[in-house]
């Protein structure tokens, strides 16, 4: 049975019908290529900014980040960096740009071995537990997707590098899921697809609306309704609905709220796809897209804190656009170092939200 959520007042639903017959709330389309750009530039900068924020306090509980920062209000490290995250959205969108709707998994797995798992360029650093085994299984000559299966194919190293392919098929919700999903093919599997899936179809609504709720719909509109994924979407979101609505409601208990929906106590793994998805449309929903809220509530909610704020960073970034992220935080992002992957040391965000714009907008009646 297919479960709604009660959305905050919005405009009256209007999108088109997907493959099961839901409606997604309606997206607003840009009327002309730049605000495309912006957006695209806010999404993916707001996942480089996000992933830097988050990466002090990554793996830790929020008790741990009061009690060391306080409450993390903006970066903490003397000499603040991205993550694999970053970097592997960086790969992964130069992949896009290279094959655009086209992209098939062989696409994907050649540039796997040609980017990463052929070079010699000593132990593997810096990166999550999907990417290790999944390319310790493509060193051991195994094949898309055979790649993918691995103790951590459910991780949510597939949504950390969602936000491109969001921009790409911007207004197509249901073409970026596609496109993830093939990518995602060679490393992941089962609730870790659907992670991306959700990811890349909430930035692709994302780039051309002005509604939350419309983001969150085109998410849950592209994962299956009785999944792990959508379960937490729902809790997560619901959770910070309510926490919004409460009058006597504290940052500190909105936060609460969201965390305690979707986090399984107890639970080691910190890197969980529907976990992490489902606190960043969480931090999303409370701050009501405003850019620095969703990132500072994914931040301070701790687990893995890096992901869920790169995400809710390309989220908000990509539904306010770049000007919406403080500018002292975007001049921080610079070229990656190459810390997980050597191959894309020296390439900024920017140029690849620049290279995977669209060069029309959405026009309507275009399938979503």
């Amino acid at each position: 049975m297919s479960v709604r959520l009660d959305p905050d007042p919005a405009p009256p639903a209007d999108g088109t019908p997907d493959a099961r017959g839901r409606r997604t709330a309606p997206l607003s389309r840009p009327t002309a290529a730049a605000p495309l750009r912006d957006r695209a530039r806010g999404a993916l900068l707001g996942l480089a900014v996000g992933d830097a924020l988050g990466a002090p306090a990554e793996n830790m509980k929020p008790s741990q980040i009061r009690e060391r920062w306080g409450r993390i209000q903006g970066f903490v490290s003397d000499d603040p960096a991205g993550t694999d995250d970053t970097e592997y959205a960086i790969f992964s969108g130069l992949l896009l740009a290279d094959h655009g709707s086209a992209l098939t998994m062989a696409h994907v797995e050649a540039a796997w071995h040609e980017g990463i798992a052929d070079r010699d360029e000593g132990p593997f650093k810096g990166a999550g537990f999907s990417e290790r085994g999944t390319l310790e299984n493509l060193r051991r000559g195994l094949a898309a997707p055979i790649s993918a299966q691995h103790r951590h194919a459910w991780s949510d190293g597939l949504a950390m590098r969602a936000a491109p392919f969001g921009v790409y098929a911007a207004g197509r919700p249901a073409e970026a899921a596609r496109l993830v999903a093939i990518d995602g093919t060679v490393s992941h599997d089962g609730e870790g697809i659907l992670g991306g899936r959700a990811v890349a179809a909430g930035v692709a609504a994302a780039m051309v609306s002005h509604s939350p709720d419309a983001v969150v719909q085109a998410a849950l509109s592209v994962v299956p309704d009785d999944s792990w994924t959508a379960r937490s979407l729902h809790r997560a979101v619901s959770a910070a609905r309510r926490a919004r609505r409460d009058p006597d409601g504290t940052q500190l208990s909105r936060e609460r709220g969201v965390r305690k929906a979707v986090v399984i106590g107890g639970y080691p793994w910190t890197d969980l796809a529907p976990e992490a998805v489902g606190l960043a449309f969480g931090a999303f929903a409370v701050a009501r897209g405003d850019f620095r809220e969703s990132v500072l509530i994914a931040v301070n909610m701790g687990r893995d804190a890096d992901t869920t704020a790169a995400v809710a960073g390309a989220l908000a970034g990509a539904l306010r656009g770049e000007a919406a992220i403080p500018a002292d935080w975007a001049a921080t992002i610079g070229p990656v170092r190459g810390s997980c992957l050597p191959s894309m040391a020296g390439r900024h965000i920017l140029d690849i939200a620049d290279r995977l714009t669209p060069t029309a907008p959405y026009r309507a009646g275009t399938a979503v």
